[in-house]
């Protein structure tokens, strides 16, 4: 049953949508659906057709829910309308397995799921509730496993996603695939959610791992739906072989005690070629579009520098520093300089590296963060300022939340003696 709804849910609630015309109440009667499977199924056993037994089922409590209303016969008018696409009158009949089979149209599915994804990312809501309901109608996460994954109590979860789903109720967002121009203007949103929850997973801001690799998983999995449903758009591959080419590293980024293994010391044997073949695919897709890379398929062509060169020694520096250039333009960020500097380091040398890194200091840009010190202590210590390395490093790791990323600090402090 877990594995049904974690691959089926987007399609479940995406159809149940179009059906009810009530996203909201699309998603209760799904989960309804499946708390009674909880129960069924463990007597039962498990049916023929799993996701058949959940859209009847929750097609069922969405009727029992009309029922419960008001102004019945233009509610059925209505919802009858809406499945049939015109083909029932206000006054007929559709038999139940006639009306499963219109609920679950291939031809309109992949639209819908689209749909869903737009709705969980809409403009009118929170960053936050943006990925929260991301999490739980289209990948199918519990409260639970999100709030584990982003370290915050179960029930601000759970009232994120109640609020989210009134705020798209009361903004009156109607369910339905946006036209191709709100498409390309929106998608930019829909991207930035699964950015973000893959860069959670691939490392984590706070807590006692450096990896959440189901979540940068999972992440990857919503990317790769995205991708085929939105063939045309390049950032969207971009994104896809981002993800592909990072996450092809994990399995020699931490050792056996979970320990972070820093770039220059990982194993690139143990990396995962399949993944840097899906990845370079996806830029490679990216680039055939013939728009130029944007934000994501730029992150991306440095992720393929690194995950094609023999050792960090053979990586062509001079490149990444060049695309680190171009990912400035186009969008400019302090990370982005910082991480623009750590290239510079290997290119030209930590001197060059440490002016790019002290006019962000100057700025006083990042100053909450652990990376600039980081960085900067990293190139001090090159420049054989241990005394003033020593000091970055200790307040990289103050500011540091994560703990495995803490004691690599700390150690790197204490080697300066």
């Amino acid at each position: 049953m877990e594995a049904v709804w974690r691959i089926e849910s987007a399609r479940i609630v995406a159809a149940l949508s179009r059906y009810t015309g009530d996203f909201e109440l699309a998603e209760d009667v799904a989960q309804e659906a499946l708390a009674e499977a909880l129960v069924s199924w463990s007597r039962e056993g498990a049916p023929a057709n799993p996701v058949g037994w959940l859209l009847t089922t929750a097609r069922r409590r969405a009727i029992d829910s009309y029922r419960r209303g008001s102004a019945l016969d233009e509610r059925y008018a209505a919802l009858f309308g809406r499945l049939t696409e015109g083909q029932a009158s206000s006054g007929a009949e559709v038999p139940p397995e006639r009306a499963d089979d219109l609920l679950w149209d291939p031809d309109r599915v992949d639209d819908d799921v689209l749909a869903l994804m737009f709705i969980a990312c809409h403009p009118v809501l929170s960053p936050e509730a943006r990925v929260a309901l991301t999490l739980r109608t289209v990948a199918g996460l519990t409260s639970e496993e999100i709030a584990r994954a982003f370290l915050v109590p179960v029930p601000t979860v759970q009232a994120r996603i109640t609020r989210a789903k009134k705020t798209i109720a009361a903004a009156e967002v109607p369910f339905e695939l946006p036209s191709a121009q709100e498409r390309r203007n929106r998608v930019g949103g829909l991207l930035s959610v699964l950015y973000v929850i893959f860069t959670e997973g691939s490392t984590a801001t706070a807590g006692d791992d450096l990896l959440r690799a189901d979540l940068a998983y999972e992440a990857i999995r919503l990317t790769r739906m995205l991708a085929a449903l939105l063939p045309d758009e390049p950032e969207v591959s971009g994104l896809l072989a981002l993800c592909e080419l990072t996450a092809a590293r994990f399995p020699a980024r931490t050792g056996p005690d979970g320990e972070p293994v820093l770039l220059e010391d990982q194993d690139r044997r143990r990396w995962d070629r399949s993944a840097i073949r899906r990845g370079l695919a996806a830029i490679g897709r990216a680039a055939a579009l013939g728009h130029g890379l944007g934000p994501y398929g730029l992150q991306a062509a440095i992720a393929a520098c690194h995950a094609t060169a023999p050792s960090v020694a053979e990586t062509d520096w001079q490149r990444v520093v060049l695309l680190y250039e171009a990912l400035g333009r186009v969008a400019p960020s302090p990370v982005v300089e910082l991480n623009r500097a750590v290239a510079v380091a290997m290119a030209a040398g930590p001197q060059q590296a440490l002016d790019i890194v002290d006019e962000l200091v100057a700025g006083d840009r990042l100053s909450q963060s652990h990376l600039l010190p980081s960085v900067r202590g990293e190139l001090l210590r090159r420049l054989g300022r241990t005394a003033e390395a020593r000091a970055e490093l200790e307040l990289a790791a103050r500011l540091c939340r994560n703990i495995r990323e803490r004691s690599v600090l700390l150690r790197k402090a204490a080697a300066l003696g």
